[in-house]
């Protein structure tokens, strides 16, 4: 048994803890039930709610949900349309999402398939210092596509 200011009362029986608990008008909350005996203490537990929902809600903020963005290029794309594509690649990765590099392929450009996979490997090649490829480039349907993640920095 544990008081509100954190002393410890000892081990005594569950209706002598309640009784304590009321006498303060505060609750009895166990928190560690799996202890031999469970320990438990006297605080305003709706106050302990909204502590830990506090606590929560700032480790929530803190942490960082990984997006895929997609870019979208076809097999004849233009050199500076190109750089434009690479620059919103590093972008992506800096901010720690994951890039979906998509080539599509209209008509019989599908025959050329290796022209896709050299213009996604350019890709990764301008981005190479701060990325890794996730998924190699491979043909779905009319697109091929190739996933990079940002380099881990150790």
């Amino acid at each position: 048994m544990i008081s509100p200011e954190g002393e410890q009362l000892g081990i005594m029986p569950l209706e002598k803890a309640l009784d304590l608990a009321a006498e303060k008008d505060l609750d009895l909350v166990e928190v560690a039930p799996l202890a031999k005996p469970p320990v438990c203490r006297i605080m305003d537990y709706g106050k302990y709610r909204y502590e830990q929902s506090r606590r929560d809600r700032e480790a929530r903020k803190k942490q960082h949900v990984v997006a895929i963005k997609e870019i979208q290029m076809k097999p004849k794309i233009g050199e500076h349309d190109f750089q434009v594509k690479v620059r919103a690649v590093q972008k992506f990765l800096k901010d720690g999402d994951k890039v979906k590099a998509l080539i599509k392929f209209r008509g019989r450009e599908i025959v050329h398939a290796e022209l896709g996979r050299n213009l996604l490997m350019q890709l990764f090649e301008a981005v190479r210092d701060g990325a890794v490829i996730e998924r190699e480039p491979r043909l779905e349907g009319r697109n091929m596509v190739m996933i990079l993640a940002a380099k881990q920095s150790d």
